[in-house]
């Protein structure tokens, strides 16, 4: 009985340390694949990272790029309305020139008239008397 006592205790001792040899097995194999993982998470956060800024950047590059076409248009707009300003002064001063010559025409042959009218007026006159 006591021989068989000690081989179940002889068994039973086995059969623990087989157990905690498989449990410490089982425990590296979870902490290597528990490594791995956060390294592969490492790995896709400084993926996602890099996507991240590269996107960024390329959103940055079309908003200055936008915001230089926009320049460009205002610029070009603005050379726009400075020449049609100046066009319409430059019309509007060649206006006046010529009101100013068909006003000074008109006093000339009004004067004209009024002097030829006074003229006849006198030679009737003159006549008369």
């Amino acid at each position: 009985m006591q021989k068989s006592e000690m081989t179940q205790d002889s068994n039973l001792s086995k059969f623990k340390s087989q157990v905690q040899s498989s449990q410490e097995h089982h425990f590296s194999l979870l902490q290597r694949e528990t490594e791995k993982l956060k390294g592969d998470i490492e790995k896709m956060r400084s993926e996602l990272r890099y996507e991240i800024e590269k996107v960024t950047a390329g959103q940055r590059l079309d908003l200055n790029l936008e915001r230089g076409r926009m320049r460009d248009e205002l610029a070009k707009q603005n050379a726009e309305t400075t020449h049609l300003t100046s066009k319409l002064i430059r019309e509007i001063h060649a206006l006046r020139a010529r009101l100013e010559a068909a006003k000074y025409d008109v006093i000339k042959y009004c004067i004209g008239t009024l002097v030829s009218i006074s003229a006849v007026g006198l030679a009737i006159v003159r006549i008369l008397m």
